[in-house]
Order: structure tokens, then C-alpha cells, then sequence
């Protein structure tokens, strides 16, 4: 029986009134509004954050918007905020010291609004979970957490050039302030929004690159961080949770080591060939208060199922990959979302990143000099993923000479070419700054001018962060946008996902890990048994060195939905329209895939996401109302 006790446990939160639980709400966001005059408009359906004027939810419960203030300074917290009571008060003298960073160290995933007299400071999470969108209208700024609304407020269109960069190179923070929407700017993770008397600009509040720590030295530092996490989100709601890779199955751990009953759900589709179920079975066995369901799948549980259209899957602000798997989710949740409603869901998402490291560390050590280290892991590497070393070895090489900037160089190169090289593989491919098979798919037109906004990118990038630490912000950002679908899907079964290892603290004090220890490949996830040494992860699970996916299911939908995906990308194809994917090279890929070949399934995965959503770009309703103020109104409002 594992029974060792948790580090730093110490964040629990009072229960949260089962009035204020939100059930089958599919958007949640929020605006602000920042200007001389009142706003002419406010968001439909809203609710005027109390103590923090000019401010609006959509969606977000009253118990996840918590306000204080005092004497000219506020600082309100919208989200998933662990700061008790006393901390929020404290928070306010690092509002006046304007130490923004301060702000958004407490557990949990929040967005942070400070006001210091006329400034205001909105600051978002490092994982992209509460994005930062702003505009320049009406003699003002209005600022959000969702990019559509902003452009809703006069028809902005979708930038295409900035979709392509998601689907050729799907990293979101390539196109730096641009979002998919022209005349809406986004803030780049890792920075905050500046509103001022003056205007309003986006400036850093997280180094551009962590001081670098030892495994032993920081390990502790990541168990607390982790433990706060899973604890400050034990409210007295039942707990469900993913019970399948090592990352979920530490947080099942997590909870279950503070005595909370936790219901744990394991996909478990015989077509996946691995043994998370084998895994699973043996955790529940030996970890106290854990109930295990088996999700055993279907012939209709399978990826690309049910996409009749736009409203068919969850409206979400980006593209989501929970487009296409969305059948699959709530096939699982259906196992227990009538007798847990109400309940928090813990998933495992974001721990790859965190727990591990990009190949471009590779690149890092290359660089420093350090290049028998940098072979060796290249070898190991290659081992893993079944590549030939010395293949991996000569993308290393190049990618460390030129340093971040020049692997962008090369990539618009290669964009420039009448045939571009592509890595048939997901765009997350081992070596980074490669085109996914969407680059192959564009017109010469839009490579081009996807080739002329990377070179951009790669004349203005300031200090170097180094290949690691670009490659972890990036699958960051990526990860973290597209859990929006995710956390549609299970708000809509009424329940509320909770990502931990996306937290900023854990961010934090994971990724100052130095990224080669992070990342050796003869040992799988080494951080979690340096941070758990003594439980309550049981032995076996930290020492597991295999990792389950959806690779079968996903060829099965390929195989079965073909007709479906290719009447999304073919004659109607939004994407075509925007010149973006031509049909005859996509529908070609789909073909040939259905068939089992490998010809870019991971890309045709981020075009049907890409498609679905920009389907639904057309079909969402209003999202503002007018709003009339009285004289005496604006009056107060300037004077304010």
C-alpha cells in the first residue's frame, strides 16, 4: 500500500455553493474597457465584475471572480485563483510597486486585472489558457480573452496569413502580437497588457529564459508546486480524473493521498495496442479511494466522428484539436458525468512539455560546445523514435549554428521552394522549425507570404531564449489554446477540467530543470521520480518507460470518415476559399491515408480543426450589446 505523505500540502479551498457551479456553458470569457468616455457596448449575457469597473464575465461563475481594493488600487483574479483571502490583500502592494510577476504566482490558472489609478495591468497565464487579446476602438481599448469578440466588433476578418503559420508550422507565438483576426492584437505569452493614460502596449513580466537549475536542486521545488496544484482545486467537489499515462496517473495519486475519493476513467480501445490499461488496473489496486471505470471504446468512439458541421463540436476562440477526438471525450464522460456532476476533472495535459524537453535542446547542447553529450542523446533519440541518429544528427547541427532566428530563415527557404520539404509526422517533429505536409498543400501565393511574415519574425526576435526554451514556450502556447475545446466538452457534461501541469508555478519550477536532464531519453519523465522519491506515486508508475496515444483510433476514423473529411476540405472547403489549402493536394493526402499510408495524418488532423473553426467563425451570433449612459454617467466615468 503506497500511503507517504505529500509535500507542502497546504491550499485547500473553501467549497464551492452548488448555485454558483456552471452546467452546458460553451464560452467563457472576458472583456475590459479602457477609455475617456463610457463604452457604447457591453458583452451579451454578461456580469459586471463588482469593484472593478469597466470589466465583464461571460460565463465564469461569481466564485471564480474574487475583487479587493482600496484607496485607487485594485487587483481582481478571474479563474481558478488559489491566493487566500490575506494574499490578495498583500497583492496589492505589489500593485503599487507595479511587480506584475507577483500577481501570477499563486496556484491555479487565473487571469489577473490590477488597477493603479489610471494604469491597468491585464495579465495572463504562461500556458494560454487565459489569453490576452486588445484593440484600439471608439477612442478607446477594449481588451479580452477571446480574439472572436474583438473582431465581432466590426466584422475584423481572419488574418490567413497568421492560419497559415498555425498550420504549416503549428506554433502559435510565430506570428509574435498578431492574432488570427486582423485588428486584433494578441500579448505573447509571458507578457501582460499595459493600459495607459497614453495607450496601450504589451511588455514582458517572465524572463526570456529561466536560470537553470540541477534536478536534485529543483526537484523538491517541483513536488510542491505540482501538490499545490491538484490541492487547491480539492474544494469539496467530487474528483474525476484521467487514469492512463504517468502524468494523469500522478495526479490521480495527488488527490487520492489527501483521503479524496477519486473516480478515475482509462480509455482503453483495443485498436491503441498499449498497456495503459495494464497500468491503470495496478494503480487502482494499490492507491487508496481510487474508483477505476475502463472506457473499453466503440466502433463509433473512434476520431472524426460526428463532425456534421460547425455546431457539432465545441465553439472555441482557435482552432481546437478537440475538434476531431470530441466523440471519443464525451463517450468517456458519459461513464460518469450522471452521477459526478458538479465534479472537478483532472487530465494529464501539458505534462509531456513540462515534464520533458523538445528536441531542440539537442540544438542547445550543440551549441554550447557540449557536442559528445549532444551525439549521445542524439542517439538515444533516435532510438526512441525509430529514426536513423546520424538523419537527426544532421538537423541538429544546422538548427544550432543558426540559432532560433536562422532555423526560422531557413524554414521561409523552404517555404520559397517550388517543393517544399516537409517532415511527414505532427508539426511537433523531433527537430523544430520544420513545415507540417499543410505547407505542401498551400499555393506558391501563400508560402510566400507566409515565408516573408516567418523572416519578419526572424529579423525582430530579440534576445536569443535559446532552441529549448522557444520549442517549451511554443508547445506551451499551442497545448494551452487548444484546451479550450477540452474544457467545452466537459463543461457542457457539467464538469470542470482542471489542467495542473499548465499552471504557471509548475511551469515555472519544472522547465528551470536543466532541459538535458529533463529530456535523457534512457529514462522516461526522470523529473516525476526526483520530485516523488518516496510517494504517493506508486514505484511502478514512475518507473514506466512506455506511453499510450490514439494512433489506432485515429486511422480507424481516418479509414471510416474519409467521405466526411474530404466533404469538409473539398469543393466547400473554407480553406480553400482563403487560398490557404488548394483541394487537390489535401484530399489526395486523405485518400492515401485512409489507406494506411503515412502521408500526413497529424496534418490533416490541424486542417480539419482549422476548417471546423473557421466555419464556426461564420455562424456565431452577436456578441455585443448597446449600452446608453446618462450625462451624469460620463461625467463620473472621465473624472474616474
Amino acid at each position: 500500500m503506497i500511503r507517504a505523505p505529500v509535500p507542502r500540502v497546504r491550499c485547500r479551498r473553501p467549497p464551492v455553493p452548488p448555485t454558483e457551479r456552471v452546467r452546458g456553458v460553451a464560452v467563457q470569457w472576458c472583456a475590459g474597457w479602457h477609455g475617456q468616455k463610457p463604452p457604447a457596448r457591453a458583452p451579451v449575457n454578461s456580469q459586471e465584475v463588482p469593484g472593478c469597473p469597466g470589466t465583464w464575465t461571460c460565463g465564469w461563475p461569481a466564485a471564480r471572480v474574487r475583487t479587493t481594493g482600496t484607496a485607487g488600487v485594485g487587483l481582481t483574479v478571474i479563474g481558478m485563483c488559489g491566493a487566500r483571502p490575506g494574499d490578495l490583500e498583500s497583492g496589492l502592494a505589489d500593485v503599487r510597486a507595479g511587480r506584475w510577476r507577483a500577481l501570477t504566482r499563486w496556484p491555479g490558472s487565473y487571469l489577473a486585472i490590477a488597477t493603479r489609478g489610471q494604469v491597468t495591468a491585464v495579465i495572463g497565464d504562461l500556458a494560454g489558457q487565459h489569453s490576452v487579446y486588445w484593440r484600439p476602438f471608439d477612442a478607446g481599448v477594449w481588451w479580452a480573452t477571446a480574439a472572436m469578440p474583438l473582431a465581432g466588433l466590426d466584422g475584423a476578418r481572419v488574418d490567413r496569413i497568421a492560419l497559415a503559420a498555425r498550420l504549416a508550422l503549428g506554433q502559435p507565438d510565430i506570428s509574435g502580437s498578431r492574432s488570427l483576426f486582423h485588428r486584433v492584437s494578441r500579448v505573447a505569452t509571458g507578457h501582460l497588457l499595459l493600459l495607459e493614460p497614453g495607450g496601450a502596449h504589451s511588455v514582458p513580466f517572465e524572463p526570456s529564459r529561466p536560470r537553470p537549475v540541477s534536478m536534485a536542486e529543483g526537484a523538491s521545488a517541483v513536488a510542491g508546486a505540482l501538490s499545490d496544484a491538484v490541492s487547491v482545486r480539492l474544494d469539496g467537489r467530487p474528483v474525476v480524473a484521467d487514469l492512463a499515462g504517468l502524468d494523469s496517473t500522478t495526479l490521480v495519486c495527488l488527490a487520492a493521498a489527501q483521503d479524496v475519493p477519486v473516480t478515475a476513467l482509462t480509455h482503453a480501445d483495443p485498436r491503441m495496442r498499449d498497456d495503459d490499461l495494464a497500468y491503470a488496473r495496478r494503480t487502482a489496486a494499490v492507491v487508496p479511494g481510487v474508483r477505476h471505470h475502463v472506457f473499453a471504446g466503440s466502433a463509433d468512439a473512434v476520431m472524426y466522428a460526428g463532425l456534421q458541421g460547425p455546431r457539432s463540436v465545441p465553439q472555441t476562440d482557435e482552432p481546437t484539436l478537440y475538434s476531431a477526438t470530441a466523440r471519443i471525450k464525451r463517450a468517456q464522460l458519459e461513464l460518469v458525468a450522471a452521477d459526478h456532476g458538479g465534479s472537478v476533472y483532472f487530465t494529464g495535459e501539458g505534462g509531456d512539455v513540462v515534464l520533458s524537453a523538445s528536441a531542440g535542446y539537442l540544438a542547445d547542447l550543440y551549441r554550447a560546445g557540449r557536442r559528445r553529450e549532444a551525439w549521445r542523446h542524439t542517439v538515444a533519440h533516435a532510438r526512441v523514435r525509430r529514426m536513423s541518429p546520424l538523419a537527426l544528427w544532421q538537423r541538429v547541427g544546422p538548427l544550432a549554428r543558426g540559432g532560433v532566428a536562422g532555423g526560422w530563415r531557413r524554414a521561409a527557404e523552404e517555404l520559397r521552394a517550388a517543393q517544399p520539404s516537409v517532415v511527414v509526422a505532427t508539426p511537433e517533429a523531433a527537430a523544430r522549425q520544420v513545415l507540417s505536409p499543410c505547407a505542401r498543400w498551400m499555393s506558391s501565393e501563400v508560402r510566400e507570404l507566409l515565408a516573408d511574415r516567418v523572416d519578419t519574425v526572424a529579423d525582430t526576435l530579440g534576445e536569443e531564449p535559446g532552441m529549448s526554451v522557444w520549442s517549451d514556450r511554443q508547445d506551451l502556447a499551442r497545448i494551452g489554446g487548444s484546451l479550450a475545446g477540452w474544457h467545452a466538452i466537459t463543461r457542457s457534461q457539467g464538469l470542470t477540467l482542471a489542467a495542473p501541469y499548465l499552471d504557471n508555478e509548475v511551469v515555472r519550477t519544472c522547465l528551470s530543470i536543466d532541459a538535458a536532464e529533463r529530456g535523457a531519453a534512457d529514462r522516461y519523465k526522470p523529473l516525476l521520480a526526483a520530485a516523488f522519491p518516496t510517494g504517493p506515486v506508486p514505484g511502478f508508475v514512475l518507473g514506466r518507460t512506455t506511453k499510450g496515444g490514439l494512433d489506432g483510433v485515429a486511422h480507424a476514423g481516418l479509414r471510416r470518415h474519409a467521405r466526411v473529411i474530404s466533404e469538409l476540405l473539398g469543393p466547400n472547403s473554407r480553406l480553400a476559399d482563403l487560398g490557404l489549402l488548394p483541394r487537390s493536394g489535401v484530399l489526395d493526402d486523405v485518400a492515401s491515408a485512409a489507406g494506411g499510408r503515412l502521408t500526413g495524418a497529424g496534418a490533416i488532423h490541424y486542417a480539419v480543426a482549422a476548417e471546423l473553426w473557421l466555419r464556426q467563425v461564420e455562424s456565431v451570433s452577436a456578441w455585443w450589446s448597446s449600452v446608453r449612459h446618462s450625462p451624469g454617467e460620463a461625467q463620473s466615468h472621465a473624472a474616474a
